[in-house]
């Protein structure tokens, strides 16, 4: 959570810090953040997650390769989709019939 707070400080020094945050992209509020935390050494950016976490890559544990079968795999969650909301229970899928002269 964040406080507010005020800082008094020479118009001189306000305009080259107001300068400085508009070279650099951001806010003169984020700018004096900055310049805060580096000289506390609290790091500026928090620990990346793993991207594994966020895609829950390698759950299954099979390989599969998404360049060739993403239509397939798009197709089937979609259809997964829809038997959850409509509560519907997929269909058995029938074995081919054996073509003659096959055992």
């Amino acid at each position: 959570m964040s406080a507010r707070i005020q800082i008094a400080m020479e118009p001189t020094l306000l305009r080259q810090a107001r300068e400085r945050a508009a070279k650099l992209g951001i806010s003169f509020f984020e700018y004096a953040r900055r310049l805060i935390s580096r000289d506390l050494d609290v790091p500026e950016h928090k620990p990346k997650a793993d991207i594994s976490i966020l895609f829950d890559l390698c759950a299954s544990g099979e390989p599969t390769d998404i360049a060739r079968d993403k239509d397939k795999m798009i197709g089937e969650a979609v259809w997964e989709e829809y038997l959850r909301e409509t509560g519907r229970k997929p269909r058995r899928r029938r074995k081919p019939a054996a073509r003659i002269g096959e055992a």
